[in-house]
């Protein structure tokens, strides 16, 4: 069974397997109010379930949603959004640093000024096996994230955890990783260090590059690449689709999955900045224009298939190809 914000599903169909539906700065809200984005929870709610609907009548039933302490992850509010639409949404646990680690974590553990226990994994697996906060949600993703500046300590810190909340719970893991340093690899060799089954998990924003050797390599080495930034386009869509297809010719697909890397509301950019530079950044864009436009480059159903429903299913169930 796969976790949800509404409980466990069997089956998570047609599944978008990198999203955010909010992403929040809790000290501007809680400070500035009145900032023009705005933060009404029922307002917001409304809009993110109408959106939601909206892709669920384009055939997609299920998000992940990969936002995790530093992204301002809210999840009272995400439950409300899952009581007012039908598609079903999977939470996420982890960190998303690409440095240091937020004062909390960074002034305990190992090696800190303070020292103690690492508590890390245990915050992780908490969040799986009890559920986040008091909500009841349990999460059913682990993720982790390297910037351009690789593996720093603290991001060291964060994929070890997250490995050994892996190695307890069985919760697949996604990574944030930046394909121009072609780190994807150096996550590979850590996660491999710390005994996890490279099978289950996801390179996210592999699709970020065109390199195809690059893309093989990873594959090679067990994992899902997530192929999860339709709609950002300093890769163009055209580079995007192509990578894709190509790599569907090369007989990929059972490790690639789609996404888009959106959010429903997201207080960190300005949203009509945001919709002059990147105007196909939005949920529907893979179900509209990337799918056509893969057909059209001779991808087949069965591929596309097993890139939205099969791999997936088996990702967050703990299946195999």
């Amino acid at each position: 069974m796969i976790e949800t914000f509404r409980g466990p599903v069997a089956d998570p169909g047609a599944t978008l397997m990198h999203e955010h539906v909010f992403g929040l700065s809790p000290e501007i809200l809680w400070n500035w109010p009145d900032i023009p984005e705005g933060w009404d929870p029922e307002e917001r709610a409304r809009e993110a379930a109408a959106k939601l609907d909206d892709l669920k009548a384009a055939g997609i039933d299920t998000i992940v949603d990969l936002t995790v302490i530093g992204l301002g992850r809210y999840v009272p509010a995400v439950q409300r959004v899952a009581e007012l639409t039908t598609v079903d949404i999977v939470a996420a646990t982890g960190l998303y640093t690409y440095d240091a680690l937020p004062p909390y974590f960074g002034n305990r553990g190992p090696g800190t000024l303070f020292g103690g226990p690492d508590r890390l994994a245990e915050f992780f697996v908490r969040d799986i096996t009890e559920g986040i906060g008091r909500t009841g949600v349990k999460a059913g993703m682990l993720k982790c994230a390297t910037g351009r500046q690789g593996i720093t300590p603290g991001v060291e810190r964060v994929i070890r955890a997250v490995a050994r909340a892996h190695r307890e719970t069985g919760v697949p893991i996604t990574t944030h990783s930046e394909s121009a340093t072609r780190n994807g690899l150096d996550q590979q060799k850590l996660l491999a260090e710390e005994d996890v089954d490279l099978s289950r998990v996801v390179i996210g924003h592999a699709g970020d590059s065109t390199d195809l050797a690059y893309l093989e390599e990873l594959v090679a080495g067990g994992s899902y690449i997530g192929m999860d930034r339709f709609g950002i386009e300093f890769t163009s869509f055209e580079d995007r689709v192509a990578t894709v297809a190509a790599m569907c010719e090369r007989g990929h697909a059972g490790r690639m999955v789609l996404s888009h890397d959106s959010y429903c509301f997201n207080d960190r950019f300005d949203p009509e900045v945001v919709k002059r530079r990147h105007p196909n950044y939005h949920l529907l864009h893979i179900s509209r224009d990337v799918l056509p436009a893969l057909r059209a480059a001779g991808v087949t159903e069965e591929q596309i298939h097993r890139m939205l429903v099969a791999n997936p299913r088996e990702i967050l169930s703990g299946g195999r190809p």
